[in-house]
């Protein structure tokens, strides 16, 4: 993000301290994963506070992109029901096929209609009522749009090989029956042309806005972008 000219903050309401700045001072909102799932409030008790915090983006057209929990979480202050994923997590490379609509996307549509995603994530949701379906894959839903300000990926478009490596050294949360190995250099053969597709979804666009009656205000160098980091693993 910086060599594209943004500056970024990391903060998490989990950590129980006030943002690095205010809050309107911030033009996008990044909303990453963690070692948590959407559904734990009782275990993670500032995951409620998130909610209302992401609801009320939502309300102010902030632009948003969430990632895996991200896109969770979207569609939990949307109302949608998240659930554990059938028949195990999804983890690894695996086709992502997108939808018509994302051809007219203002983010999507810089995208192969067709490319090989990495994900891992244990979790999925039912799509919000107001999403639009913006692609699959073939155990569900990997992408949506909210209005014209936010948008969801459950893939992990920004892990680096180093990322994916510390994940697959993570004794505690591998899953029995995958092959770190194998799992390792099919990476190493992905993550190039994967970390090309994910520069494309850093742009992500501003939205209109009504005509101001306030004196025009000197352009700022560079974007701020907010991301709310999560202390663990992506999920």
């Amino acid at each position: 993000m910086r060599t594209a000219g943004h500056e970024y903050d990391e903060w998490s309401l989990a950590w129980e301290r006030p943002s690095p700045r205010p809050l309107e001072e911030y033009d996008a909102v990044l909303v990453f994963g963690g070692s948590m799932h959407a559904d734990q409030d009782d275990r993670h008790p500032w995951l409620i506070e998130e909610n209302s915090f992401i609801q009320g983006l939502l309300e102010r057209r902030v632009p948003l992109l969430g990632v895996c929990l991200g896109i969770q979480l979207f569609a939990k202050a949307e109302g949608a029901a998240v659930y554990p994923l059938a028949d195990g997590p999804e983890i690894g490379w695996f086709p992502v096929e997108l939808s018509a609509a994302a051809a007219a996307d203002p983010l999507f549509a810089r995208l192969p209609v067709r490319f090989d995603a990495f994900g891992w994530h244990y979790y999925t949701y039912d799509l919000p009522e107001r999403a639009e379906e913006l692609g699959r894959s073939t155990r569900c839903n990997q992408a949506f749009r909210l209005g014209e300000n936010a948008w969801g990926v459950q893939f992990h478009p920004e892990v680096t090989l180093e990322i994916v490596e510390s994940w697959l050294a993570d004794e505690d949360d591998f899953p029995a029956g995958l092959d770190r190995a194998e799992l390792e250099a099919e990476t190493r053969r992905e993550i190039g042309a994967w970390n090309d597709l994910g520069r494309a979804l850093r742009r992500i666009p501003r939205p209109r806005r009504a005509p101001s009656r306030q004196p025009a205000r000197a352009a700022r160098p560079a974007r701020r972008a907010r991301l709310v980091a999560r202390p663990a693993r992506r999920r």
